[in-house]
């Protein structure tokens, strides 16, 4: 096999370009076209902004092709006639049909940011981290046409620290992505690539985040509550109740003490954080924003906040 692939890239987000950063630094493979959303409205004025992926493609002077739909006959014919050895799918977002899958050479892989058959589906970061996974990583996967189903072809893995985030985990995992996505290229070049079947009776499904997901509920541990407000940040940022005003909260830590308060109450409040009675365990808030506000340590929040000082008050009610 030659040693040089015909590539197409198909990815939106960060996530994707970092992959695609590593493939242009390398100087490996021809990137003959990338696929990309098409541009969104963003910002206050609502102006239509590139993805990163496609900011990233015109910086190299690649062709960039965004069509709202894979579906379009036209539109499958356009890519077959790229004549490409491989599709690179990283988080793009459009579902790929059967005509889209065959026309490579080689097919189509994908990098996913979970260990497969773990955390199929749309939010594997943030829910790898809400279910209090120790472990998780990225699998290159063949794409077929199941979601998430195709054979494994190559993973790397990350513990999960306790103080991660979805943003910190996320941006580990782009890197170990973008490696393991140049170690898989090496081994479909050197005819070495094995692909695994997936296990089904192991998959899980790593649904798309809800809004509503982020509202914490105090009658929770503050092992759970930390876990929710870390896999929210920095979207869509965990949020409560003070005084019937939304308060959003970025960091806190679970305490080893007890209390016998109702969950919600505001136990003490200090430079280190605002103490909060849970379900199971105290639940230090570390960094907080009010409605319109900006996101705070916790002893500047508190110094904005002198209602945090009274006696029994209580979040989330």
């Amino acid at each position: 096999m030659t040693t040089r692939l015909k590539i197409i890239f198909a990815g939106t987000p960060d996530f994707a370009a970092t992959a695609l950063d590593a493939l242009l630094e390398t100087d490996q493979h021809d990137i003959c076209a990338v696929y990309t959303q098409p541009d969104r409205p963003a910002g206050r004025g609502r102006k239509l902004k590139a993805s990163p992926v496609k900011a990233m493609a015109l910086e190299h002077n690649l062709p960039v092709y965004q069509p709202a739909t894979l579906k379009d006959p036209e539109q499958q014919q356009q890519l077959r006639a790229l004549q490409a050895d491989l599709m690179v799918v990283v988080a793009y977002g459009l579902l790929l049909p059967l005509p889209v899958l065959d026309a490579p050479r080689l097919g189509c892989i994908n990098i996913h940011a979970s260990l497969l058959p773990r955390w199929r589906g749309a939010a594997p970061v943030q829910r790898a981290i809400l279910a209090g996974d120790r472990e998780t990583g990225v699998t290159i996967m063949q794409m077929e046409e199941g979601l998430d189903t195709g054979p494994a072809l190559y993973r790397l893995t990350t513990p999960i620290g306790s103080r991660d985030t979805a943003q910190t985990l996320h941006d580990r995992l782009a890197t170990l992505g973008a490696q393991a996505l140049l170690d898989t290229l090496g081994l479909v070049v050197d005819g070495a690539a094995c692909p695994v079947a997936q296990d089904e009776d192991a998959a899980t499904y790593a649904r798309k985040l809800d809004k509503r997901e982020a509202v914490l509920d105090w009658a929770a541990s503050a092992q759970e509550l930390d876990r929710r407000i870390r896999a929210f940040n920095p979207w869509p940022v965990a949020q409560t109740l003070m005084q019937e005003k939304t308060l959003r909260i970025w960091q806190a830590e679970p305490l080893s003490d007890t209390a016998d308060a109702a969950p919600g109450t505001v136990l003490q409040v200090s430079k280190q954080g605002v103490d909060v009675a849970t379900g199971d365990g105290i639940l230090r808030l570390q960094r907080l924003q009010s409605a319109g506000g900006k996101p705070l340590d916790a002893g500047a929040f508190i110094n904005g906040h002198p209602e945090l000082q009274n006696p029994g008050i209580v979040l989330g009610s």
